[in-house]
C-alpha cells in the first residue's frame, strides 16, 4: 500500500455513523467529546459556522465545503454565533442507523456528515500534525475533479431512498469522504505544514516515505534513502527532519514499531516471528527496540492491548453521534 493508505489502516477507522442534517432558522448543535475520533462532513446547502472548543475562531463554511476535526474534541455546528446550542445526542437520537434529521422545520441548511472512531492505539500521535480544524473551499474540490462531490451526492441519494444493503454503502462512501478530504488537504494544505502527511506533498521524500512503507523490513540507511529521494545526505537529512518533525532512520524505526504493535494485538503471531519479517535478525534486538519506542516489551504490550481491545469493543455501542 501507499503511505496514506498505510497510515489510514493504522488508524482503523470505523464508521459509527453517517447521517444529513436539515436545519431551519437560528440553530446551534453541541457534540461531546469523543477522543480517538474523527468528524468529516460537508455543507451541501446554505451556510454553518464550525467551531472547536479551546480554538478562538470559528470558521464559516460554504456550500460545498468540507470540514474535517481530526482530535475528537468538543465541537458546536451553528447557523449564526449567538444561537444557544443544544445537546447533540437529544438531537440526534433518532439516527443511530443513518438517515436525515429535520430541526426546526429544515429547510436553511443541509450537512452530510460522518463519524469516526479510530481504533488504532497511537492514533492521537499520527493525527497530531493535523489542525484542530480542517476547513477544505468548495473551489478545492472542484479544482481537484470534484473530488467530494461523488460520494457526497451518493451518500445523499442513500440518505433519502433507503435500500438494502444501504448501512454498507454508507460505510464505504464515508471512507471515501475521509480519504478525499485528507488528499485536498495535502494539495491545498500550508506549506508550512509538519508531519508525514506533508511529507507526502513533497515529491522528493514522498519517494522516501514509499519505499520504507513499501518494504519495512530491510535494511535501511541515510544514504539509500536519499539516492531514491534524489539528495545529498545532508540535504536529504535536513530537508526530512524539517518536514516530518524527525530524522529518517528514527521514522523508520518508529513505522517497524507500529506495525508491529498491530500484529502484537491480532497476537496469532509469535514476537520471534515478528520480528524477523519487520528486518530484525533476533527477538532480543527486537524487544529492545520495541521497549525504547513504545516503552513497554513486546510480551506485555501484547497482554495490555488485548485488554484494551475488549474495552473498546464493548464501548462500541455506547457511542454518540
Amino acid at each position: 500500500m501507499d503511505p496514506l493508505s498505510d497510515v489510514l489502516s493504522l488508524l482503523e477507522p470505523r464508521n459509527y455513523m453517517s447521517a444529513g442534517f436539515d436545519a431551519g432558522g437560528s440553530w446551534a448543535i453541541r457534540f461531546p467529546d469523543q477522543q480517538a475520533s474523527i468528524k468529516c462532513g460537508t455543507v451541501v446547502t446554505g451556510r454553518c459556522l464550525v467551531s472547536v472548543e479551546g480554538i478562538p475562531d470559528a470558521v464559516l463554511l460554504r456550500p460545498g465545503d468540507c470540514f474535517l476535526l481530526p482530535h475528537g474534541r468538543t465541537f458546536t455546528l451553528a447557523s449564526d454565533a449567538d444561537a444557544e446550542p443544544v445537546a447533540a445526542g437529544a438531537t440526534f437520537a433518532s439516527v443511530r442507523e443513518g438517515g436525515i434529521v429535520s430541526h426546526q422545520g429544515g429547510g436553511d441548511c443541509f450537512i452530510v456528515s460522518s463519524r469516526f472512531a479510530l481504533l488504532g492505539e497511537h492514533a492521537a500521535g499520527l493525527l497530531r500534525t493535523l489542525p484542530p480544524i480542517v476547513h477544505i473551499p468548495a473551489e478545492a474540490g472542484e479544482a481537484n475533479e470534484g473530488a467530494l462531490r461523488w460520494p457526497v451526492e451518493r451518500m445523499m441519494q442513500e440518505l433519502r431512498q433507503p435500500r438494502p444493503g444501504g448501512t454498507l454503502v454508507m460505510q464505504h462512501l464515508a471512507h471515501m469522504m475521509l480519504i478525499e478530504a485528507l488528499r485536498l488537504h495535502l494539495t491545498e494544505g500550508p506549506a508550512a505544514g509538519r508531519g508525514w502527511l506533508f511529507a507526502l506533498a513533497d515529491r522528493r521524500l514522498s519517494r522516501a516515505l514509499t519505499a520504507i512503507h513499501a518494504e519495512p523490513a530491510r535494511r535501511w540507511t541515510l544514504g539509500v534513502l536519499a539516492e531514491r529521494a534524489g539528495l545529498s545526505r545532508s540535504s536529504f537529512a535536513e530537508r526530512f527532519k524539517t518536514v516530518v518533525g524527525k530524522a529518517p532512520m528514527e521514522y523508520v524505526t518508529q513505522w517497524r514499531m507500529l506495525l508491529a504493535a498491530r500484529r502484537l494485538r491480532d497476537r496469532s503471531e509469535p514476537v520471534s516471528a515478528i520480528a524477523l519479517s519487520l528486518g530484525y535478525e533476533s527477538e532480543s534486538a527486537f524487544s529492545t527496540a520495541f521497549k525504547r519506542e513504545m516503552g513497554i516489551s513486546p510480551r506485555h504490550y501484547g497482554r495490555e492491548a488485548e485488554a484494551v481491545d475488549r474495552a473498546a469493543t464493548e464501548a462500541d455501542a455506547l457511542a454518540l453521534v
